[in-house]
């Protein structure tokens, strides 16, 4: 039990070898970290046995005090208001049952809303974290939803800031993500227990669906950097369904549980200098040897995520004639004589491992191919659906974190004499961003559902449009929060780190989502093109 103090005994711990602060309530025994104090003893000693709350929050967020919360909170103030438990949501009123209306029973029954989950700030969250009523979701999904929150609250949100400036995250959180059975649940595909030991606590493998995966990556995504997240799922959720779905069984035997386990790392190779979304004009060639054993690759790859730390790559080669009918795939591995790997310096992302890939002579077996030849364009576009819908979730995420920072903020700060929350200009900012928010949550848990009710020839045939438009729709969200937040925050979002460093460090990751995966404007175009052609074939009438 933490002890309880009233602010005159706080007061008397207000020397150099004795000095106890205030922030928020709470009372902090900062004798010994005096010297660990980045602003210098002098700061600390000024609100020494004072509320240093506000001096707190004018240069720090919340990941600060999570970080030392639990070495240096020694108690509270007996005048801290004690949490209220929340009550559990009341259950609906049954229904008078319509005459042979089984069906509306059970949609009543699954529609049941969770107990009020987070911050319960309007928006923060999907709302049915809020206790609103979901087709969607059920105890399992609430159960992971509870378990990646508290991994990601203790492990990972109050060292984010160290990883991004290191532009590394530590090995040993990637491997946590295949101890925690969370690198086999982001395939897009059921979960391959045949392939690893490690399964999701929260969630028997039986019963993993498409929405714990999107639980996942939105959940993790709360972290707000899109370093962090590319670093643990970027590479490997792009680079390994190709393997799993299209490699030869032997090739998939002998590298998947290495990977699953979080013992190897793989990314995909597609982006070249000259080749973008253009993906049918790239011109990294494999040609095939005499004896037809072997594939000599020769090409470059760039802004490749995850790149410098992988052991696998899974890469776009011309193996054929030009265009989309001479491309293939090709698992590529790293200890393969001719394959070097740099870092490339980004605008955002810096924790990602953005990468440049030469392959000078590569000898590949023709048995890491994957899929048939020449016939990879498919499989790569069947892929991108798969990496945009992970976009989309990671940018609507982002633009939450943006929201409820400034929420929060916004409740603190004051300026004209009153709070910046009283102000209509700044809630009509709040209005813009939530109203776009959930709008674009709506439509991507709509396309989660089709995914998961359709094969994956008849989603990636209908919903590839879609799913296009809607990448185009959580970019643009996301780089409007951003601003919207940063103008919210004014100088405090300006510099890194600190009270604003969530919004400032999101605002720098903008490009690397409005880019990579189809731009805005491919995006945008290909959304109206294919679903006019599916539309067509399904006998549209105009």
């Amino acid at each position: 039990m933490s002890k309880v103090f009233t602010a005159s005994d706080v007061a008397s711990h207000n020397k150099p070898d004795d000095l106890y602060i205030i922030v928020d309530g709470d009372v902090y025994d900062c004798t010994k970290f005096q010297d660990d104090h980045p602003g210098g003893k002098k700061i600390l000693q000024r609100v020494a046995g004072k509320d240093a709350s506000k001096q707190f929050w004018k240069y720090h967020n919340a990941g600060v005090l999570k970080k030392y919360q639990a070495k240096l909170q020694v108690g509270s103030l007996d005048t801290k208001p004690k949490p209220k438990p929340v009550e559990p949501a009341p259950a609906a009123a049954a229904p008078v049952p319509a005459k042979a209306a089984p069906s509306t029973a059970v949609a009543q029954e699954e529609s049941e809303p969770s107990e009020p989950f987070g911050s319960l700030i309007p928006f923060a969250d999907p709302s049915w974290y809020q206790a609103h009523h979901s087709p969607y979701y059920n105890e399992t999904h609430a159960a992971l939803r509870a378990e990646v929150r508290a991994w990601v609250d203790e492990e990972i949100e109050p060292f984010v800031t160290e990883w991004d400036e290191a532009k590394e995250v530590p090995e040993k959180i990637y491997k946590q993500m295949g101890e925690r059975g969370y690198l086999a649940g982001l395939l897009g595909i059921d979960y391959p227990t045949q392939y690893t030991k490690n399964t999701v606590a929260s969630v028997p493998p039986e019963k993993w669906d498409l929405f714990h995966e999107l639980l996942l990556t939105d959940e993790l995504s709360r972290s707000a950097s899109g370093g962090f997240v590319w670093n643990v799922i970027g590479g490997f959720g792009i680079g390994c369904p190709p393997l799993v779905k299209f490699g030869k069984k032997e090739l998939v035997d002998r590298v998947l549980p290495g990977i699953l386990a979080g013992d190897k790392r793989i990314c995909l190779a597609i982006t070249e200098p000259d080749a973008g979304s253009d993906v049918a004009n790239l011109t990294c060639e494999a040609k095939l040897t005499e004896d037809g054993k072997h594939f000599i690759v020769n090409g470059e790859k760039k802004w490749i995520t995850n790149g410098i730390w992988s052991d696998y790559f899974t890469t776009a080669v011309r193996t054929g004639g030009p265009g989309m009918n001479g491309v293939s795939l090709l698992l590529i591995e790293r200890d393969m004589p001719g394959v070097s790997t740099r870092r490339m310096d980004c605008q955002g992302v810096w924790s990602s491992g953005t990468t440049y890939i030469t392959f000078e002579d590569v000898k590949v077996p023709v048995e890491n191919l994957l899929g048939k030849k020449n016939q990879g364009f498919r499989a790569i576009m069947t892929n991108f659906n798969h990496e945009r819908i992970g976009i989309i979730i990671q940018c609507l995420r982002f633009s939450r974190v943006c929201f409820s920072e400034s929420v929060s903020y916004a409740s603190k700060r004051r300026t004209f004499g009153k709070k910046l929350i009283e102000h209509p200009v700044i809630r009509l900012k709040l209005a813009h961003m939530a109203r776009q928010i959930e709008a674009s949550y709506n439509w991507l848990e709509n396309i989660i559902y089709q995914c998961q009710k359709m094969g994956e020839t008849e989603a990636m045939l209908k919903l590839g449009g879609a799913i296009a438009g809607l990448k185009a729709q959580a970019t643009v969200t996301f780089e409007f929060c951003a601003r919207e937040a940063s103008q919210i925050f004014g100088g405090l979002s300006y510099s890194r780190g600190g009270q604003g460093g969530k919004v400032e460090r999101l605002y720098r990751d903008v490009r690397a989502y409005a880019i990579p995966g189809g731009s805005e404007e491919i995006m945008l175009d290909l959304s109206i093109r294919q679903s006019m052609r599916v539309h067509k074939a399904l006998g549209m009438k105009l």
